[in-house]
């Protein structure tokens, strides 16, 4: 399954790589795709991963508010 979110406050290449690791480091996680230009993280995860499990890396990495897309 794939998951998009928003995170409006990332900015820079940090922002993509403290993201990128942190929700690589979600078991069941397979690949992330960050793209800055949109603000767009895209998972690709195992069905098991749930949305909230994601949000929670995301916030880990430091970013609070993210948006749920599909």
């Amino acid at each position: 399954m794939t998951k998009e979110f928003t995170v409006p406050t990332m900015s820079c290449q940090h922002c993509v790589n403290a993201i990128t690791k942190e929700v690589q480091s979600v078991q069941g996680v397979q690949n992330v795709k960050v793209d800055l230009g949109t603000k767009r993280v895209s998972v690709q995860a195992s069905d098991n991963v749930s949305t909230d499990t994601i949000v929670q890396a995301i916030n880990e990495a430091g970013y609070d508010e993210v948006t749920v897309v599909s």
